[in-house]
């Protein structure tokens, strides 16, 4: 499975970035392996507005299957949702700790955005 989640930085133990749009990075990581691509998002970072859209369909466009992060606004869920990605918010600590959390099902699927629009 491909998870993506927002990083502040560019490696596993950077901290998730709490923004999903304007997150510095993505990372899409390998649940089997741990291994991961690095995706600058800095194009979206001072975006005036859709860059929650811009970010899910590129995350999408990679094939991933959930995103990690700590808020998701209601166009980008909506956006996710019609890629069939699963999103969990909340996330938090190290991009490794909350792949690990997901996967051991103490971060679970949002039913609903936790965040309004151009948070």
């Amino acid at each position: 499975m491909k998870i993506a989640v927002t990083s502040t930085g560019t490696g596993l133990d950077a901290q998730v970035d709490p923004r999903f749009g304007r997150a510095a990075y993505i990372l899409i990581v390998d649940s089997d392996t741990l291994d991961f691509e690095v995706l600058d998002n800095k194009e979206n970072v001072n975006a005036l507005k859709g860059a929650g859209i811009q970010t899910a369909t590129t995350i999408s466009n990679k094939g991933a299957n959930v995103l990690l992060t700590g808020f998701c606004g209601p166009n980008a869920f909506k956006t996710l949702k019609a890629a069939k990605i699963g999103v969990a918010s909340d996330a938090g600590g190290t991009v490794k700790d909350a792949v690990k959390d997901y996967l051991n099902g103490t971060l679970p699927l949002a039913d609903e955005p936790n965040a309004q629009g151009h948070w």
